[in-house]
């Protein structure tokens, strides 16, 4: 094997391992983002749960009037 040949075959790894760091970086951003997604659904959730049982407690005791 040639130093030119082993330069080559450095270059086509170093590539490599840096597409992979990326798509794993990727992934890691997806899963990250869907979480977040997630705990703003669940959030919004739980705001709406909240006024619904302080709309009821207003109209059971009377105070929406």
């Amino acid at each position: 094997m040639d130093s030119q040949n082993l330069s080559y075959n450095a270059g086509q790894a170093k590539g490599q391992t840096q597409e992979k760091a990326s798509n794993m970086m990727d992934k890691a951003n997806n899963v990250a983002q869907s979480a977040q997604d997630s705990m703003q659904q669940a959030g919004q959730q739980m705001k709406e749960k909240a006024q619904g049982v302080a709309d009821s407690v207003k109209s059971a005791t009377g105070m929406n009037n």
